[in-house]
């Protein structure tokens, strides 16, 4: 189908972007990557009355090392990300998890904003973002504010973002000395939406401390696995017990059947990719 007819608008500036936003007579949708906008739109799933284009927005592209976090702006692209040496050396679990993102071509257009702002559960970020402990910045013409992610991802496309925002930014902490990473996600075919997902961050490894299990498509939204975590807390990574208390405790989550897989087979296939991430952490050792 083609899409609907449509005004649209692209903004030099961020002030420029804001101002649109804060507009109460129209109708304006943010346009990123459009990886995911444009096909909802050929569908009319999404029929905006306003296209805001944010590439020519230049401040929302940035990845800067503040030396305890990395400020990484709405509009970098998830293959500028998987290029960027600060990216590699300071965030690893993204290093992981970038080439599991759907397509090569995706990535080329597909940015860090647009995913974050879309809130599609099947989707890494979210989860990457959650399992991170990252924080949101999120910006309007009254100024900005930070929401952590913990906060921020609500359902199906809902978050905490206010009609008049736009994501401004996300920070991440830069990895420490000792700790843990691992992601893992199942698909039908590479490149696929994943049937099921988990990205893992740990303050460390031996014992497990400070643990941080974060499921994608197996629910509504990127979910955490709170008491998986607490199992595993002061446990070896070769203890065994625990390990099949930690995937039985994931029992207490909340499943949600899709076209690929029905409530029961996200709940085995949830215990199949914490284990092998679990199996699979690496640890930084500057």
């Amino acid at each position: 189908m083609k899409a609907p007819d449509i005004g649209y608008e692209s903004p030099q500036t961020l002030e420029q972007a804001l101002s649109c936003m804060a507009s109460e007579s129209k109708d304006y949708q943010p346009l990123a990557g459009g990886q995911s906008l444009l096909p909802m739109m050929h569908l009319r799933l999404a029929q905006p009355e306003i296209i805001l284009d944010l590439n020519k927005v230049q401040e929302l592209d940035f990845i800067t090392d503040k030396g305890a976090y990395i400020e990484i702006g709405a509009m970098v692209r998830y293959a500028a990300l998987a290029d960027s040496c600060v990216i590699r050396d300071k965030v690893p679990l993204f290093a992981q998890a970038l080439p599991h993102i759907a397509h090569q071509a995706i990535r080329n257009r597909g940015t860090i904003g647009g995913s974050v702002a879309l809130a599609d559960p099947a989707a890494e970020m979210p989860a990457l973002l959650k399992a991170l402990n990252a924080t949101i910045v999120a910006a309007s013409n009254k100024g900005k504010r930070e929401i952590n992610a913990e906060d921020f991802f609500l359902g199906i496309y809902d978050t905490a973002l206010e009609e008049n925002e736009l994501v401004h930014s996300v920070s991440i902490p830069a990895v420490i000395a000792n700790q843990g990473f691992g992601f893992y996600e199942l698909a039908r075919r590479h490149g696929d939406y994943a049937m099921a997902g988990v990205a893992i961050s740990a303050q460390s490894v031996e014992p497990y401390k400070g643990l941080r299990i974060v499921f994608f498509s197996i629910s509504d939204h990127a979910v955490r696995a709170l008491d998986a975590e607490a199992v595993l807390e002061g446990c070896r990574s070769d203890d065994q017990a625990a390990l099949q208390r930690a995937t039985d405790a994931l029992s207490s989550l909340d499943f949600y059947e899709d076209l690929n897989a029905s409530v029961q087979t996200k709940a085995h296939l949830a215990k199949v990719v914490m284990k092998r991430a679990l199996n699979n952490m690496t640890v930084e050792s500057k």
